[in-house]
């Protein structure tokens, strides 16, 4: 072994390089520009998102608020449709229970006018008759006109020739 065999040889028995160390360095810190060359840009765009994602859960936050106020305004004016609705079903349950009373009522009159129908039939079959036996005098009184017509021809001259011999 030579001199400068010995001075690399550690104590522990190892061999270490001269400038070894340099070397690492040198390295380590172009590693580490690489790194930052990554991680700072990295680190930026993660800061923005992070503010980005901030502002927009603060306007969705802002955006619930206005949406819990308009529902619960809308659910106050829809709490008091409801009563109206309420009153006015009410009202409807109450209509329909005086039509039902009503109904009852027609239905009762109408059970007593059956048998004023039965009444009224038989008077339409009378006047049914009536009507038959005008209509029979009808064609017998214009059968006896048509025969007072047919003697008067008959009859008038004869009578107007026998007139003019007669004295009065």
């Amino acid at each position: 072994m030579t001199s400068t065999d010995k001075k690399q040889q550690p104590q522990s028995g190892t061999t270490v390089e001269p400038g070894g160390i340099d070397r690492l360095s040198e390295a380590f810190e172009s590693s580490a520009r690489r790194w930052e060359l990554i991680i700072y840009p990295s680190m930026f765009a993660f800061v923005v998102l992070a503010a980005y994602g901030f502002f927009l859960i603060y306007r969705l936050a802002g955006d619930v608020h206005y949406l819990a106020i308009s529902v619960d305004s809308h659910m106050s004016v829809l709490s008091n449709n409801m009563q109206n609705m309420s009153e006015n079903m009410g009202q409807i349950t109450t209509n329909i229970r005086t039509m039902t009373v009503s109904l009852d009522s027609i239905e009762q009159r109408v059970a007593t006018l059956k048998p004023i129908l039965a009444s009224m039939e038989s008077m339409d079959r009378s006047i049914q008759m009536m009507n038959a036996s005008t209509r029979d005098m009808s064609l017998t009184t214009r059968n006896m006109q048509y025969d007072m017509s047919r003697l008067n021809r008959n009859i008038g001259r004869p009578m107007s020739f026998m007139n003019t011999f007669m004295p009065w």
